[in-house]
């Protein structure tokens, strides 16, 4: 392993600047909050700001807050930063109540507040800091922030600025219609000989290993004929599941859960199909990998194993994003793959932002419902939750 580099914090535009290539995006109505390990940046975590009547009584709000930041074990200190539009010209003490809940709530569970600012559209300020003669009112124009010299490193390693998941903007694949057709049609065609093989230990050994080949590949443009098949594939949910499963915890976890949740069909033996250049998989029983393997709900929860596959997880969601292009059920599997990959990487306005959209192409999609609600209970996947095991969007530490 190569040694991490560092990035080196000079000032609070420093860590504000780090705050958008954190999230992926600008936060606006957000209350940002960042764990602090002695003097390195940790866990970057952001919540909507609270409304009015929260704001009159902050403590479930605060305690969310902490319970959060405290998943980071060996955080020492936290940061604050709360991004409105008008930040602090709204009136007088608009969120001072909130700031001052936060410090005390937080320095009662070993997580002392070592700085807090104001972020609005044009202008930001410390928040703890009266004096004029350092902290002129309006504030500091937000563009220093955006030519801080820790933003223009980020840049310059490669790291971008999004726009923000709430306005419904993500990345997403555009197809010509003429391809689309095609693509529909031939993928119609495998999913009629998929069908007539959903319980053949052969066709799920084969199609782990088609998907292997195509994660190993990620980053090329997939021809329409590999699309259409992976796309028939992702209409059998024990198969989806699989997928994603084997992407995060490797074959072995993928076949030992096949097999205990009885998939197979002795009596199913049809040769497997796939396009001519995918990886062809091997027969036989699963069984032999069944001992000490994770379980399925393990492993989407982000429970097992203990730091996953996440150069895989990133080649998934790479060609999950190709596969969503074409909609429908297919495509609402893909972009529920995509929803479930930014959870695991604790990006949760991403992770509903995908799981929304995947219920906007199928409604009633059972695994998309299932992730929206864990999402929306604030549920932390595993991973997220441990330093150790969590997503690196960049690899460099701030400190």
């Amino acid at each position: 392993m190569k040694p991490s580099e560092h990035l080196t914090v000079r000032g609070p535009e420093d860590v504000l600047g780090f705050i958008p290539h954190s999230l992926g995006y600008w936060p606006s109505n957000s209350l940002v909050a960042m764990t602090m390990q002695g003097k390195r940046l940790g866990a970057t975590l952001r919540l909507d700001l609270p409304g009015p009547e929260t704001l009159a009584d902050p403590r479930d709000y605060v305690r969310t807050v902490r319970e959060y930041l405290s998943a980071d074990r060996n955080a020492d200190g936290a940061l604050l930063a709360i991004f409105t539009n008008h930040g602090w010209m709204e009136p007088p003490g608009t969120y001072r109540g909130l700031l001052d809940a936060l410090e005390s709530c937080l320095d009662a569970g070993g997580l002392a507040v070592r700085d807090a600012w104001y972020v609005g559209d044009d202008y930001w300020r410390s928040a703890n800091c009266t004096d004029l003669v350092c902290c002129p009112l309006p504030g500091l124009p937000v563009q220093v922030i955006k030519d801080s010299m820790l933003n223009a490193e980020m840049v310059y390693r490669g790291s971008s600025v999004g726009p923000a998941p709430e306005n419904g903007v993500l990345p997403t694949a555009a197809v010509p219609g003429e391809e689309r057709a095609a693509v529909l049609a031939s993928e119609d065609a495998w999913a009629a000989q998929l069908d007539r093989r959903r319980g053949s230990r052969e066709q799920f050994t084969s199609l782990l290993a088609q998907w292997s080949s195509v994660l190993a590949c990620a980053g090329q443009q997939l021809p329409a004929n590999d699309v259409a098949f992976l796309r028939a594939s992702l209409r059998v949910p024990a198969w989806r599941d699989a997928v994603f499963v084997m992407a995060a915890a490797g074959t072995p976890a993928a076949l030992a859960g096949a097999e205990v949740f009885g998939i197979f069909e002795e009596d199913c033996t049809l040769a497997p199909v796939g396009p001519a250049g995918l990886g062809k998989g091997t027969s036989g029983s699963a069984s032999a990998c069944c001992v000490g393997e994770p379980g399925y709900g393990e492993v989407l929860l982000g429970l097992e194993p203990e730091v996953p596959a996440w150069d895989s997880l990133n080649k998934l969601d790479a060609v999950l994003e190709q596969l969503s292009a074409c909609g429908g059920q297919p495509g609402a599997a893909a972009l529920t793959g995509r929803g479930w990959i930014a959870w695991c990487r604790g990006r949760g306005s991403y992770a509903a932002a995908y799981l929304g959209q995947a219920l906007d192409e199928e409604p009633g999609y059972r695994l998309a419902e299932l992730m929206l609600e864990l999402v929306r209970r604030g549920t932390l996947c595993g991973w997220a939750a441990r330093k150790e095991a969590a997503w690196r969007r960049f690899e460099p530490d701030a400190a």
